[in-house]
Formats: C-alpha cells, structure tokens, sequence
C-alpha cells in the first residue's frame, strides 16, 4: 500500500496494463477480463485485478501526464514488485497518413520536459520500450491484421496545442519523423529503465493533428478496443 494505491501487494498482478483514463480501466475490466475485482480506488484512479484467458494481469489507471504517469508507474515497479507495464493511451498523430482508429507503437521516445533531469546524465536521454514486448506486440498485430505504425513519437507537457504556440508546437516534431504525441510514454520508459523492468507503449491516434481528422465521440471508447486486444494477447506472453 501507497498513499495513492490502496492495494496490497498480492492483489496486483506482475504484468499491468496502464491506461491514463480510470473509465478505460472499468471499461476493460466489465468487457475484456473475467473474476474481475477493484483493488484500489484513491485519488480518482483505479486499479482492476482479474484474468485474461487464464492470465492474471491488472489495469492501473496513471492519469494524464508525466509526473502522474511517472508517480504511478514508479510505484508499481518499486513498492509493487511488478515486472511489465503495458501502456494503452490515446495520441495526437504527426503524419499525415495516420487514420484516427490506427495504431502506433513507439521504438523510441523523445520529450520537452524534464524528467530525465533526475539522472544526472551527461546527454540527452532516449528511452526506448524492452525489445522482446515490442517484438511480440509487432508480430501479434500483423498476425490479428491490426494496421500499426512504429518508429519514435514525442511525449510533451503540453496537451496538443494548449499552449502558447498552438498548433505551431508540433511542427518540428512531425518534420524530425515523430509519429505521435502523448504526454506519459517519456516517464513510463524512463522508470523501466531505471527499475531494470520492462515497459511498452500501445497507442491509439483518436486526433490526427496534422490533417485535423478526429475520432467521432461515440468511437473514443469502442475505438480503442484493438489496442486494447493487442495489449492483453501481448500480456499472455509475459
């Protein structure tokens, strides 16, 4: 127990798939697992225990963020003993050609923020996720016809163009090759590493900003069941 996690030890799984929204946690835990139980309810976010095809994994919802997605992750590997968390969040797509609905897997993630301050390293740092979860993400993806795009996508403090520069924010990024943007795959890789545990990053682009092609409201939560899928088919592996 944490003071932002209620439960304890034995009711978390080892693997962990980590939405930032807690409504996506009950979504996939009344559609998608079985002998579901709520392990945790504190601070608005949630964490879900049950089984997948005979599995044991949990959902733990980070919130939006880095320092809150970097909180949560951080104690589920370092207080929770958990050795793989499976992101599955939502992301502004940086191409062109990336339809809302389509999936992007990150091989690496660049930031704006800070985070990696901590470190004390004399560079810049470039987390990547563990290589044998993105391998057996990629192959299943291919195998269950998932249309995905993998390459580095850009994790910033800012959500899309809330901020000063609007949507000009983005432009650099999506010039250098980025992807995607998020705001939590920066601190979740980053924790791994330093855990020496094992993370991957599965997301779907709801808002393409770069064509302003959008998923419609009623698809946000429906439309995101292939990444859901792939996430816990990945899960059956670990």
């Amino acid at each position: 127990m944490t003071p932002h996690n209620l439960a304890s030890l034995d009711k978390v799984a080892n693997v962990v798939l980590a939405p930032g929204d807690p409504e996506r946690c009950t979504y996939i835990a009344s559609n998608f697992l079985n002998n579901t139980q709520l392990v945790s309810s504190k601070r608005g976010n949630v964490v879900y225990t049950g089984y997948y095809k005979d599995k044991r994994v949990s959902l733990a919802s980070t919130g939006m963020g880095a320092s809150s997605a970097g909180l949560y992750t951080y104690e589920l590997y370092h207080f929770y003993n958990v050795d793989t968390i499976i992101r599955i969040g939502t992301s502004g797509g940086l191409q062109k050609e990336i339809e809302p609905g389509e999936l992007v897997i990150p091989l690496s993630v660049s930031c704006d923020g800070a985070w990696a301050n901590q470190y004390q390293l004399n560079g810049t740092f470039s987390p990547c996720p563990d290589y044998s979860l993105f391998h057996v993400a990629t192959t299943l993806a291919t195998k269950l016809n998932i249309k995905f795009y993998s390459g580095m996508v850009f994790s910033s403090d800012y959500f899309s163009e809330y901020n000063a520069m609007g949507e000009k924010a983005v432009e650099q990024w999506a010039r250098m090759g980025a992807l995607a943007q998020d705001m939590e795959t920066y601190s979740l890789f980053s924790n791994a590493m330093w855990c020496k545990k094992k993370a991957l990053s599965i997301l779907t682009m709801t808002d393409n900003c770069i064509t302003q092609h959008s998923l419609k409201d009623e698809e946000r939560m429906t439309g995101l069941n292939n990444m859901i899928t792939l996430a816990l088919e990945t899960a059956l592996e670990c």
